[in-house]
């Protein structure tokens, strides 16, 4: 595959996707939303992909929408395509992040604002740099947050501290985050990838089937009550039961030795 915006590789079962125009802080331009919506959905048909990483070139992770073409498209008077507007690109980015039967992970490794950070929330997993700086600007530009800001980030802080962050619009340090929640770990700057690729191998290696019901279920249950996220875990446990991976898991532990999960 070839792309102009993103890089995008697979090594040890692990796809990693890197936006790509530092000279902008990885700013997102159409073509960047589309190629890196093509990335996803390559990933999530690919059965030799067990983890995704999501991170930027250079300085920055994302800033957001690039406000050089939104301006310039404004003064064109290019109107988006009804299609778009009702289920922006955008929308099928984070549902398609967020859906997806395998792990994602962030790496933020420089600024994350607005749709930016909308990207890092929808990951399922978000390490930092510690030099990293993460906001919802969209206020400070006249605009709504989208992305799902306004989803992810009260589950994570709270209603109070997210109205806090959205309204205020402030960028706030990767120590702050990781108090907050919003990162569940910090790492160096020159840490940063190794740790998130490690990570991401080990998550690689785990049952296929076991993984994408337990991501299923952890997110699904954040809005049911206990009955109900009890319901779901016998059904998924019913389902691992009928795996081959069930039975390797078993044999390699009595075996003392690592599995080999195949997805069957």
């Amino acid at each position: 595959m070839t792309f102009e915006t993103i890089l995008f590789a697979i090594e040890d079962r692990v796809a990693t996707i890197t936006l790509n125009r530092p000279e902008r802080y990885n700013a997102m331009t159409t073509i960047m939303r589309e190629e890196l919506l093509r990335a996803i959905n390559d990933i999530e048909k690919n059965d030799a992909v067990r983890a995704a990483v999501i991170t930027g070139a250079g300085k920055g992770f994302c800033s957001g929408g690039d406000m050089h073409e939104k301006r310039d498209a404004a003064s064109a008077g290019t109107a988006l395509p009804l299609e778009d507007r009702l289920m922006p690109i955008r929308n099928k980015i984070v549902l398609g992040i967020r859906k997806s039967a395998k792990p994602y992970i962030a790496a933020i490794n420089g600024v994350a604002a607005g749709g930016g950070l909308g990207i890092a929330l929808a990951c399922d997993i978000r390490i930092a740099s510690e030099n990293a700086r993460l906001g919802l600007t969209f206020l400070k530009r006249g605009m709504h947050p989208d992305w799902g800001g306004t989803y992810f980030l009260p589950r994570l802080v709270g209603t109070a501290k997210a109205l806090e962050l959205i309204w205020s619009g402030e960028m706030i340090d990767a120590s702050e985050a990781a108090a907050l929640g919003i990162v569940s770990t910090l790492a160096s700057a020159e840490e940063l990838l190794p740790t998130v690729q490690e990570m991401a191998a080990r998550f690689a290696k785990g049952p296929p089937v076991a993984a994408r019901l337990a991501k299923q279920a952890v997110y699904r249950n954040l809005d049911t009550d206990l009955g109900d996220a009890l319901d779901f875990e016998t059904y998924a446990q019913n389902i691992c039961a009928g795996t081959d991976d069930i039975r390797e898991g078993v044999q390699a532990f009595l075996e003392k030795r690592e599995p080999n999960f195949t997805g069957t």
